[in-house]
C-alpha cells in the first residue's frame, strides 16, 4: 500500500467506527419504550389526514424550479466574478447569456403564479 493512502485509510476506518460507535450508543442507551403513538407516522408534526398517492400542486414543483435557477447561478456566478477581467468581453457576453436564460426561468416561474402565496 502506498504511503500517500494511509491518511486516508485512516479517515475512512475512524469514520466508520464514529458512525457504529454512534448507532451503538444509541440502540444500548436510548428509550425502549414503544407505544403506538410513536410508531405512527406524521409530517412535520401533523398527523397525515390524506393519502400520500395525490398529486402535488404545480406550486411546489415552480419553486423546487426556482431553488434550482438561484443555487445555479450562485455556483456559476463566484468562479465568474473572480475571473471576469482574464476573461474579457468574450466572458461578459457568456455570463450575460446565461443570466438571460436564468432570468427566462424566473419569468416563467413568476407568470405561472409562483411568487404568489395565497
Amino acid at each position: 500500500m502506498s504511503v500517500d493512502l494511509i491518511p486516508l485509510v485512516t479517515f475512512g476506518l475512524l469514520a466508520l467506527v464514529v458512525a457504529v460507535g454512534a448507532l451503538a450508543a444509541s440502540e444500548l442507551l436510548g428509550p425502549r419504550r414503544r407505544d403506538p403513538e410513536k410508531l405512527t407516522s406524521y409530517e412535520c408534526g401533523v398527523p397525515i389526514f390524506e393519502t400520500a398517492r395525490e398529486p402535488f400542486h404545480i406550486r411546489f414543483y415552480l419553486i423546487a424550479i426556482l431553488f434550482i435557477l438561484f443555487d445555479i447561478e450562485t455556483v456559476f456566478m463566484v468562479p465568474y466574478v473572480t475571473l471576469f477581467r482574464d476573461l474579457g468581453v468574450f466572458g461578459l457576453v457568456e455570463m450575460g447569456t446565461f443570466v438571460a436564460i436564468l432570468g427566462l426561468g424566473l419569468l416563467y416561474c413568476w407568470k405561472r403564479g409562483a411568487l404568489e402565496w395565497d
